[in-house]
C-alpha cells in the first residue's frame, strides 16, 4: 500500500449504509499509523500500522 504525501482525511467506503450505520472511518498520513474511528462515535479512534492495515485489506479481498 503507497501512502500519499499528504493527510488524506477521513474516509469511508462506498459500500457503507446511507444511514451511516456500522461504518469506520479511516485516515492515511505519510509516516504514521492508520487511523480508524466509527463514524457514530468520531471522537474516538485506533491507530495501526501501515503493515497491519496492508495485510487485513489484502486478507480480506
Amino acid at each position: 500500500m503507497k501512502i500519499g504525501p499528504q493527510d488524506t482525511g477521513w474516509f469511508k467506503s462506498s459500500f457503507s449504509g446511507g444511514a451511516n450505520d456500522h461504518c469506520l472511518e479511516v485516515r492515511f498520513t505519510e509516516g504514521n499509523p492508520v487511523a480508524i474511528r466509527d463514524s457514530k462515535n468520531p471522537t474516538t479512534d485506533l491507530a495501526a500500522p501501515s503493515a497491519a492495515w496492508s495485510h487485513l485489506i489484502h486478507s480480506i479481498r
